[in-house]
């Protein structure tokens, strides 16, 4: 994880920095689904004493994107069943492109522009078969879409659900390499955010994400 460059205090800074910190591991995969990790090997990660990361734990707790174990108190990505895949895969598609939707009516130049360059640096780390580099751009290009849509209870949920995705989406990365995230539906979004067709945006980030949640099945399918 990438250090957090902030004075030692217990201060509101710190711990909000910690938890986005520890959150955006989760979210690009950098804390992998099924190896512990402790209180003290995140905070000396991150140089911060216990406080602000049991602060930041307890919340990603009641997110349900980290576990604790009771028996040693490692904490953990909760495993990802066939079933509590299939709530978050129709979570996320009863939210997102309902996002995207939304922000096709508020779309501009600027906003096309943000998209485009976004989705060259994920092709780019599609090329190079680079996961950081993939999972912080796939996330930064959603994102970017959803904060335009001007609805802030959608884009919390769609948050929440990335925070339980994202170990995963990293895994399953790996297995198929680029070879098999090839399909641009990115590209899609943004042809139909240029004419503010709000249908054809939700159609594209549908597409995008039900193609990513299938290799997920599969990929769940193979670990049972």
């Amino acid at each position: 994880m990438k250090q957090v460059r902030k004075p030692l205090a217990d201060s509101p800074a710190v711990h909000d920095q910690v938890y986005d910190s520890i959150r955006q591991a989760l979210i690009t995969g950098r804390i992998a689904p099924g190896k512990g990790v402790s209180l003290r090997t995140l905070a000396a990660e991150l140089g911060v004493s216990p406080m602000p990361v049991r602060d930041a734990v307890r919340r990603l707790v009641a997110e349900r994107a980290l576990a604790i174990n009771p028996a040693n108190k490692r904490l953990s990505v909760p495993s990802l069943t066939a079933d509590r895949l299939e709530q978050l895969s129709l979570a996320r598609l009863w939210v997102e492109p309902e996002l995207a939707a939304r922000a096709a009516t508020r779309v501009d130049a600027g906003l096309i522009r943000q998209l485009q360059a976004i989705d060259a640096e994920v092709d780019e780390a599609l090329r190079l078969g680079d996961v950081d580099r993939y999972m912080t751009a796939n996330h930064a290009f959603h994102f970017a879409l959803y904060e335009r849509a001007g609805a802030d209870v959608l884009l919390s949920m769609a948050g929440g659900l990335w925070l339980q995705i994202g170990p995963f989406m990293r895994v399953v990365f790996g297995r198929v390499g680029a070879d098999g995230l090839v399909a641009d539906r990115h590209a899609e979004a943004i042809e139909a955010l240029k004419v503010k067709d709000a249908d054809g945006a939700r159609r594209a980030i549908a597409a995008d994400l039900s193609e990513g949640m299938d290799k997920m099945r599969a990929a769940v399918g193979t670990d049972a």
